[in-house]
C-alpha cells in the first residue's frame, strides 16, 4: 500500500506583479488619508513591475497636530473574496518569504521599510511584521529572503509579548510599509516589487535577513498597519 506523498517543497508563487492590470488588486495609502502630508503612488513606469513611491513627510495638516503623527505609507494585496469564502494562501510547508525588489529614492528612506503579513484572525489589526533591508544601493533588482519564524506579531501597532505562532495555513495578505515617523525620516522614496513567493532552504540564493533586527528601532506605540 502506497503512503501519502510528502508535502511539496517547490517554491510557491503568491503574487506576480508584472502587468499593469495587477494594480487594481492592491490597496495602498499613507498618512495623508488621516491628516498627514505624505504622498503615495503605486503604478507602472519604465519597469516591468509596479513602483511604490512618493514623498515621506512628518508634517501634518493644521488642526491635526495633537491627533496624529506623520510619516507613513504602505500597500498590500486586497482581500480576495469568492463565492465559497475568502481566498487565502497556505505557506506552512515553506520556511522563507522571498521578495523580488529594488530600492531607490533618497538613501535616508531606505532603512525604514517593513514587511507585513496578515493571517486569518478575529480582528483586522493583527499584523506579523519584519524589517526589510537591502544589500544593493544602486537601484538594481535583488531577492530578499525572510524566515517566517522571524516575524513578530503586532496588534494595533503594539508588539504582542505573548508566545503565539503565525497561522501560516491562512495568509490573507502580504504588504510593505514605510515608517518614516519612527526614525524622523523624510524625503522621496521608491520601491519596485516584481514577485512574492514562499520558498525553502534549497531555493534561498542570498543570506536570509537576520531575525534579530526584525523590528529594531520601531516605535510600536505609534506604528499602524497598512490599509
Amino acid at each position: 500500500m502506497q503512503g501519502a506523498e510528502p508535502p511539496s517543497r517547490a517554491p510557491l508563487t503568491l503574487f506576480t506583479l508584472t502587468t499593469p492590470e495587477v494594480i487594481k488588486e492592491y490597496a495602498y495609502g499613507c498618512d495623508a488619508d488621516v491628516g498627514g502630508t505624505s504622498s503615495v503612488h503605486f503604478d507602472f513606469d519604465h519597469d516591468p513591475a509596479p513602483r511604490f513611491h512618493g514623498v515621506m513627510s512628518l508634517a501634518v495638516r493644521p488642526g491635526y497636530e495633537e491627533q496624529i503623527r506623520g510619516g507613513y505609507a504602505g500597500f498590500r494585496n486586497k482581500f480576495r473574496p469568492t463565492l465559497f469564502g475568502e481566498l487565502m494562501d497556505d505557506v506552512s510547508n515553506h520556511r522563507f518569504l522571498a521578495l523580488r525588489v529594488r530600492v531607490a529614492g533618497h538613501p535616508r528612506t531606505r532603512h525604514s521599510y517593513f514587511v507585513n503579513i496578515q493571517t486569518e484572525g478575529p480582528t483586522d489589526d493583527d499584523l506579523w511584521q519584519h524589517r526589510l533591508y537591502f544589500t544593493r544601493q544602486d537601484g538594481g533588482w535583488e531577492d530578499v529572503f525572510i524566515p517566517f519564524e522571524g516575524f513578530v506579531m503586532t496588534k494595533a501597532g503594539t508588539i504582542n509579548t505573548q508566545p503565539v505562532s503565525m497561522l501560516r495555513e491562512r495568509v490573507r495578505s502580504v504588504g510593505i510599509s514605510l515608517l518614516g515617523g519612527n526614525a524622523g525620516v523624510e524625503g522621496p522614496y521608491e520601491l519596485g516589487i516584481a514577485e512574492i513567493r514562499a520558498v525553502n532552504e534549497e531555493d534561498v540564493t542570498a543570506p536570509p535577513l537576520d531575525s534579530s533586527i526584525r523590528l529594531s528601532g520601531q516605535d510600536p506605540q505609534w506604528e499602524r498597519g497598512p490599509i
